[in-house]
């Protein structure tokens, strides 16, 4: 099959399919008399497998080890497990970052009056100022000296 059908049958764009083969993630595919890409069912496989990965939000370097594993018969299950723990790691560690960022500009907002007026919070916020919502400092008395 041609590129163009390689990339209906695998849920991957034929731009991507070139990307892949470019980077070396998959074998360039082989060529007709004509000098098209020519894919059969294995690369087709193996652009799924591809696709499925980065759909679960694996990186280019670790969809490579999971092709790497994959095509290794003698693999320990072990090896793959401890792929997808590290990313599950990264991938909580994302998600509390944006939870966090989420919870900020929800503070944001909630201080904004969303006026007329052209004091923004939000804007104070992103320039460097007081962030909204906090309450000011004490100032700090210096300790007297005993007299």
């Amino acid at each position: 099959m041609n590129i163009g059908e390689a990339a209906a049958a695998s849920g991957v764009s034929a731009k991507m399919i070139r990307y892949y083969e470019d980077i070396g993630l998959v074998a360039p595919a082989g060529r007709t008399e004509s000098n098209y890409r020519s894919y059969g069912e294995d690369e087709v496989h193996r652009l799924r497998f591809v696709r499925r990965a980065r759909l679960l939000g694996f990186s280019l370097e670790e969809t490579d080890q999971l092709l790497k594993l994959w095509a290794d018969r003698s693999r320990e299950s072990a090896d793959v497990k401890k792929v997808a723990l590290a990313h599950i790691a990264d991938m909580e560690e994302k998600i509390a970052a944006m939870q966090d960022m989420v919870a900020t500009l929800k503070r944001l907002a909630d201080c904004c009056h969303g006026d007329d007026r052209p004091n923004c919070p939000i804007l104070n916020d992103l320039s460097g100022g007081k962030p909204a919502g906090e309450p000011p400092q004490p100032k700090r008395r210096r300790p007297q000296k005993p007299a």
